[in-house]
């Protein structure tokens, strides 16, 4: 027993920042974004919190599922982003909503959503819950250096989510670390007048070649994996799904995959790069704009700090 996918939902807050707003308040231009990440446009908060953008996206994924919160059995949620370190963001999302389950976060960067399906898939297995919801939500505005146009343009704000229910439509997976420091988000170092040391400060900090070369190739290993893993081949998948941090990767990756066009699901020249929310915004889109139907089969695939990466395959 595993799980199965009941609904999708997500949340994008309003606002939109364009390359050329961008061009206005630093050194940069539509022209020099679009070539190195292919990001037109993202989406940033104004007053939107993580939590707030997680519960918007939980809400529309229970309604889209039919389920109400005070069926669900556990809450698992992810953010690189979020409001507070203590308590977890989840217990935030679970009070809001209207459930009562126990809720948790799980952090492991932009693979985080993965890495919380296959949390997921542990209680589904031993019949611990038969209901469950995965949120990611990312306010990746709040922890980039607006100086640094190598990060401040890569990054949008946004929610995902996803309800899950008993079934046996997660087929495999396969997560990757790296132990790196390459893409990271240092902590605030404190107020303790004992400590002598001193970290980098507390945004986004990415080795943008290394970051690149390790993404390439964990995605077209991990997706042949999960491929062999499962017996089906590039035709049976309806879409992959993979993370938008850059379109040259994907791009590059489908050279290698050698992957049929459209196959590769894009929508990073609208957001961004949202982090662990990638995954599940870009699912959204797809159930509720009809691409697809029920036996089809997906792949997820992602990476990010950690080094990390997973992929996964789901028949929806």
């Amino acid at each position: 027993m595993s799980f199965k996918i009941l609904g999708t939902g997500r949340f994008i807050p309003p606002k939109v920042v364009t390359n050329d707003d961008l061009s206005k308040i630093m050194d940069t231009s539509d022209e020099w974004i679009v070539e190195r990440t292919g990001i037109r446009e993202r989406h940033v908060c104004t007053e939107e919190t993580t939590v707030d953008m997680a519960v918007e996206a939980a809400k529309n994924a229970l309604e889209n599922a039919g389920v109400d919160p005070s069926e669900l059995d556990m809450i698992l949620f992810t953010t690189s982003s979020g409001d507070y370190t203590t308590p977890a963001n989840a217990c935030l999302v679970q009070a809001r909503i209207g459930a009562t389950c126990p809720a948790m976060d799980v952090v492991s960067g932009c693979p985080a959503f993965l890495f919380m399906l296959d949390c997921a898939d542990g209680y589904f297995a031993r019949g611990r819950v038969k209901k469950m919801l995965c949120v990611s939500a990312e306010r990746m505005s709040r922890v980039l250096d607006w100086d640094d146009r190598g990060t401040a343009v890569i990054f949008g704000d946004g929610a995902g989510a996803v309800v899950l229910g008993e079934g046996d439509n997660y087929l495999t997976s396969r997560l990757f670390v790296k132990g790196s420091t390459a893409i990271q988000i240092p902590n605030y170092d404190g107020k303790s007048p004992f400590y002598t040391s001193h970290a980098e400060t507390p945004w986004v900090h990415m080795q943008g070649q290394e970051t690149f070369r390790f993404a390439v190739t964990r995605m077209v290993k991990d997706i042949r994996g999960v491929l062999e893993d499962t017996g089906l081949t590039m035709d049976d998948i309806r879409h992959i799904l993979p993370h938008q941090a850059n379109l040259r990767i994907i791009e590059a990756a489908k050279k290698r995959l050698k992957a049929r066009d459209g196959l590769l699901y894009v929508n990073i020249t609208r957001y961004g790069n949202t982090s662990s929310a990638t995954i599940p915004i870009s699912l959204d889109e797809l159930n509720r704009s009809g691409q697809i139907k029920e036996g089809d089969y997906l792949v997820f695939s992602t990476f990010g700090a950690g080094l990390s990466s997973a992929a996964c395959v789901v028949r929806w």
